[in-house]
C-alpha cells in the first residue's frame, strides 16, 4: 500500500481512538460505585504507562538522535513549560476542557511525527501509530468525562466533536510525511517538545487521579499500559 494512504490511514484509526474513548465513557449501566473507583482509575493509569511507553521508547529516543544536548534540553524543558502554560490558562478561563486540550496537545504533534516516520521508511511508525492509539483510548475517555461534568454539551455532540477532532490526525500525519521528513532536527525537535509536555501531563494530571485509597489494583493499569508499548517496541527491534 502506498506510504501517503498508511499515513492516512493510521493516524485517523489513532485519532478515532478519542471518541471510542468517549463512547465508554458514556456507556450509563457502567455507572455504579465500582465502575467510579475501580474501573475509573485503571483507564486514567493505562493511559499514564502508555503516554510514558511513548516518551520513553519512541520519542525521546528518536529525539535525541539528530538533536546534541542543549537544543535537546531546550525543546523538551520548553515542551513541558508549553503545557503547564495551557494548564494555567485553562484554569482562569475556568474551562472543563483541560483534558481535551493535553489531548490534542500530544496527538497533533506525534501524528506529525508519525507521518514523517512513515516517509523515512523507518520501523518504529507502526510501534508509534499503536502507542497514540493506546493513550488516545484512555484520554478521550477521561476528556468526555471532563465535558460532561460541566453539562454545557450533550452526550451525543461531544461524541460528534471528537469524531471531527480525528481529521487533525491525517492533516498533521501528511504535513510531516510531505513537508518535514526532509528535516529530521525538526521532527527531532517536536518529538522533544511533545515528550516534556506529556511528562508533564502524566505528574500533574494523570498520575495524583491514578491512586485510589485503600485500592492497590487501579496503579497496575499504568504498567499494563507501559508493558504493552514495550511489547511492541520489542517486536520491532527483532
Amino acid at each position: 500500500m502506498d506510504n501517503v494512504w498508511l499515513v492516512i490511514i493510521f493516524t485517523l484509526l489513532a485519532g478515532l481512538a478519542m471518541p471510542v474513548g468517549a463512547l465508554v465513557a458514556r456507556i450509563e449501566h457502567f455507572q455504579s460505585q465500582w465502575f467510579e473507583d475501580e474501573l475509573r482509575h485503571l483507564i486514567i493509569a493505562f493511559g499514564g504507562g502508555a503516554l510514558l511507553s511513548a516518551v520513553a521508547l519512541v520519542l525521546v529516543p528518536e529525539g535525541i538522535a539528530n538533536l546534541s544536548l542543549a537544543p535537546s534540553l531546550l525543546f523538551f524543558i520548553g515542551g513541558s513549560v508549553c503545557f503547564m502554560g495551557i494548564d494555567i490558562l485553562l484554569m482562569k478561563i475556568n474551562t472543563p476542557a483541560s483534558q481535551l486540550a493535553a489531548m490534542l496537545a500530544d496527538f497533533i504533534p506525534e501524528s506529525v511525527a508519525l507521518g514523517a516516520a512513515f516517509a523515512t521508511g523507518k520501523s518504529n511508525a507502526y510501534l508509534l501509530a499503536l502507542l497514540i492509539s493506546l493513550q488516545n483510548l484512555p484520554e478521550g475517555f477521561n476528556a468526555f468525562r471532563e465535558m460532561r461534568l460541566g453539562n454545557k454539551f450533550s452526550a451525543n455532540r461531544l461524541l460528534l466533536i471528537f469524531c471531527a477532532l480525528a481529521i487533525f490526525g491525517p492533516v498533521a500525519g501528511l504535513s510531516g510525511y510531505f513537508w518535514l521528513a526532509n528535516y529530521p532536527h525538526y521532527v527531532s525537535a517536536i518529538m522533544l517538545f511533545a515528550s516534556g509536555g506529556i511528562l508533564y501531563s502524566i505528574f500533574q494530571d494523570i498520575a495524583p487521579q491514578a491512586k485510589l485509597d485503600k485500592h492497590w489494583f487501579p496503579p497496575m493499569g499504568g504498567v499494563f499500559g507501559f508493558s504493552l508499548g514495550l511489547i511492541g517496541f520489542m517486536l520491532t527491534q527483532h
